[in-house]
């Protein structure tokens, strides 16, 4: 099969949504100027530099999270565990504005050290952010968040042996539709000029 997106798949899902996979899951928490807390899921989401380190997600549609961080150039990125993946769903739900998905899913809150934001407590990791800007993307309402990590959080059992080990805390990815994974194995392998 081959298509050109601009005429469309043909098929009762899009593909498009299952091929990059699996995705990591961003789950964003941001604070507005007023100080009501978001926490939102995303999986259009990665890391994209080590010196500074960065990271990108991106939203479709003004959201919340988009807005807060609009308003105070800052946002941290919460890690999924396995343990919380049905938290992370229920966060996911559109909200009223100002509603708050801490207290939907049930989520104990810490505030972060450098920026003013609450993260979830008890995530295996966490990133705080500074806005580097928010870019436009083609079509109707999408935009990419550029954040510098200015803080980063481990929880103290994930570190083992001196490495982060995401087997201590099986990370939740998205695999497309309705399809999630967890990562419960890996492999290494060393690069040829090792």
């Amino acid at each position: 099969m081959f298509y050109e997106p601009k005429d469309g798949h043909g098929l009762p899902h899009n593909p498009f949504n299952a091929i990059v996979t699996p995705r990591p899951i961003g789950w964003i928490s941001s604070r507005g100027a007023g100080g009501g807390d978001n926490l939102a899921p995303y999986s259009f989401f990665n890391a994209v530099a080590y010196v500074p380190p960065q990271v990108m997600f991106s939203s479709t549609g003004s959201k919340d999270s988009l807005g807060n961080i609009r308003e105070t150039g800052v946002f941290c990125v919460n890690v999924v565990e396995a343990g919380m993946a049905e938290a992370m769903n229920l966060t996911s739900r559109a909200l009223p504005p100002g509603g708050d998905e801490f207290d939907l899913a049930g989520l104990p809150r810490e505030d972060c050290r450098l920026i003013p934001c609450s993260r979830v407590a008890g995530a295996p990791a966490a990133l705080e952010c500074r806005l580097i800007r928010i870019e436009p993307l083609l079509g109707r309402d999408n935009h990419m968040v550029l954040g510098e990590v200015i803080g980063i959080h481990l929880r103290d059992d994930c570190l083992k042996d001196g490495r982060f080990d995401v087997l201590a805390f099986r990370p939740v990815a998205r695999l497309g539709y309705r399809d999630f994974t967890v990562v419960d194995s890996l492999r290494q392998m060393a690069r040829p000029d090792d």
